[in-house]
């Protein structure tokens, strides 16, 4: 581009090279706090389409698997159920992590949680209303089991939440929550010994096995492939980018707090495959 001008360029080469990166931060840039790290997962987990379109997908396969098994089940086979996580699997937490990031804080914050939890925020998540109902009109128990531990009312608040939205199957027999573990297993092993379990639903590969919560990625990763061939079959799973066990492979926390050294094992995590440009 040729600049027309007879006036000196001083001034607007000054002004340039105030725009250039390297120029001093304002004094507003210096006060500000770093991005919260959830805001990308959190925009999209309000935002994407696709983010519904998941949990639609979900509960269609697990339609698809439930017809499958009505279809082949016979008089005197035990009876079909389904057994599900609660938490971003049936009832989302989207107001929850909208409130975490208008308070700018990151990860997990259990006293908020507790206090959402009791405040009723949970709402059921796309399709799970349908898929639930559709089981229970073709004599298909759901069982619900959970890890939440917001005191002595734990279990009345979980029942609050699930009959606030309507799910069936809200009552003490189907719902399971565990205080004091993330295990799910015991009460998954009992479910099974009287029923023949169709489909489990979860946002948390710890949702289907325990054997997933380990402290290290790799070896979380070489687990989930070893049972690959489940994934779309008996276990369904939907999209959780805000929080979960995937979290402890990273920090060997679940909740891990704020800290200057868990914001660079963030980054370390999202530059363990990055491309690098030959010179």
């Amino acid at each position: 581009m040729t600049i027309k001008t007879s006036k000196p360029l001083i001034a607007p080469l000054f002004f340039s090279l105030l725009m250039l990166p390297w120029a001093p931060a304002s004094a507003e840039e210096v006060a500000s706090p770093p991005s919260n790290l959830l805001t990308a997962a959190v925009a999209w987990k309000q935002t994407a389409a696709e983010f519904e379109a998941l949990y639609y997908q979900g509960f269609n396969i697990a339609r698809m698997r439930l017809d499958q098994a009505l279809q082949a089940h016979k008089d005197g086979d035990r009876p079909l159920a389904i057994i599900s996580d609660v938490d971003d699997t049936v009832l989302g937490s989207n107001s929850y992590w909208g409130y975490m990031i208008d308070s700018g804080k990151e990860f997990f914050d259990d006293r908020a949680w507790d206090q959402w939890v009791a405040d009723n925020g949970p709402v059921a998540t796309p399709g799970a209303l349908e898929f639930l109902n559709y089981a229970q009109s073709k004599g298909v128990e759901v069982f619900y089991v959970t890890s939440r531990d917001q005191g002595e009312k734990t279990k009345e608040y979980a029942l609050a939440n699930l009959r606030k939205n309507k799910l069936p199957f809200a009552d003490e027999k189907h719902l399971t929550v565990y205080r004091d573990s993330s295990n799910k297993e015991p009460r998954q092993t009992e479910i099974a010994k009287d029923y023949e379990v169709v489909v489990m639903l979860g946002d948390n590969l710890n949702d289907f096995k325990r054997k997933y919560y380990v402290a290290d990625v790799k070896q979380r990763n070489s687990l989930m492939t070893e049972d690959k061939e489940q994934f779309g079959r008996k276990f369904i799973l939907f999209p959780n980018p805000t929080d979960g066990h995937w979290l402890k492979a990273i920090f060997g926390d679940s909740e891990p707090p704020a800290t200057a050294e868990n914001r660079a094992k963030f980054k370390a995590a999202a530059e363990s495959t990055a491309w690098q440009p030959k010179q």
